[in-house]
């Protein structure tokens, strides 16, 4: 199999650039070559005034990449530099033997900020698609918005492994647990159904695990919130504290454009879950008999369910979720159309 150079804003400590790109090289025992820019998390100005002495070399770097080419495949996730304005990408894609980008957010969308001012994500995936070969999507929303600027957009949704997950073994408790795993930036959507949380903590009992690098006050969640911190070796086995996942979330143009992917990880642990009738959350949620939530009350009336159901009712549910996952949304149902989308033999 012929060797792919890569391209991603991040290294696999951020989960698009791991989840979209490492995670496919691994699987597929291909050499990580290319380039991750820093390797760090974030490309954040924060984070890129922190290591401002690395960034000369990291810009020479890439951009020697890009002027090589490549006589294989070559894929840019997001996109290949902090400071492009999509010239950078729209170059690699065009200098492969096949060009490929991928994406899992509605770049496309104008978004706030100095840096966004400077150099619009817009901008760059607007060049990398008109340049790509092929697109690859993360969901459908996000390939009808790319579909209008190239003939050959791919839909693969972002995926997991499920064999890296341990499934829960469910048993009635006196002391139900949700699960809630996520970035310190979202943490925010727990608070959109902190009425029904905390209803169903005073009701029924009900404690919440928030696993997150965060660490900061959630208001009058904190009285049932355990936080634990995440790290990448031991998040999968803390997903077992909880009886459910959850994944609330607002319904707008950006949010349409997110891939479920907590979903999957609380499906590959075999948990039930309950998530906003948002974007890609409708189906995953349907394949894996889960609860789709449009109000306060459709979430209360979830967990009260779920706890009603109890420890039988939750594993039947759970190992719905597990066989959806394996199905629909694991590396080896996507591998024939990864590396069809790369030109990989």
């Amino acid at each position: 199999m012929a060797n792919v150079t890569a391209y991603t804003s991040y290294g696999r400590g951020a989960g698009s650039a791991r989840v979209r790109v490492f995670d496919w090289l691994d699987h597929l025992g291909l050499p990580p070559e290319g380039s991750d820019y820093l390797g760090g998390s974030s490309n954040g100005l924060g984070a890129l005034a922190r290591q401002s002495y690395r960034i000369p070399e990291a810009e020479v770097r890439v951009r020697r990449l890009a002027a090589r080419g490549a006589s294989g495949a070559s894929i840019v996730s997001r996109q290949a530099s902090p400071f492009s304005t999509g010239r950078l990408e729209a170059r690699i894609l065009t200098r492969a033997g096949r060009g490929v980008y991928d994406f899992d957010d509605a770049l496309m969308l104008s978004q706030a900020g100095l840096s966004e001012r400077l150099w619009p994500k817009a901008r760059i995936w607007l060049r990398a698609v008109r340049a790509a070969d092929v697109v690859v999507a993360g969901n459908d929303y996000l390939a009808d918005a790319a579909s209008v600027h190239s003939p050959a957009v791919t839909v693969i949704p972002s995926c997991v492994e499920p064999d890296d997950y341990k499934q829960k073994h469910h048993r009635d408790t006196e002391a139900p647990t949700a699960v809630w795993l996520g970035s310190p930036s979202t943490e925010d959507y727990l608070l959109r159904i902190a009425r029904p949380l905390l209803a169903a903590h005073r009701n029924l009992g009900l404690r919440l695990v928030v696993i997150s690098a965060g660490n900061r006050s959630l208001g009058d969640l904190d009285a049932m919130i355990e936080r634990v911190q995440w790290r990448r070796d031991t998040f999968a086995t803390d997903l077992l504290r909880g009886d459910f996942g959850i994944m609330p979330m607002p319904d707008n143009a950006w949010t349409r454009g997110k891939c479920a992917y907590k979903l999957l990880q609380y499906g590959a642990a075999a948990l039930p879950s309950i998530g906003d009738d948002v974007g890609a959350n409708t189906r995953v949620l349907a394949l894996g008999n889960g609860y789709a939530a449009r109000s306060d009350d459709d979430w209360y009336a979830a967990i009260e369910s779920l706890l009603t159901e109890g420890a039988v009712g939750r594993a039947v549910r759970g190992a719905s979720a597990r066989t959806a996952v394996d199905e629909h949304y694991s590396f080896n149902a996507w591998t024939p159309a990864w590396k069809g989308a790369l030109g990989l033999a």
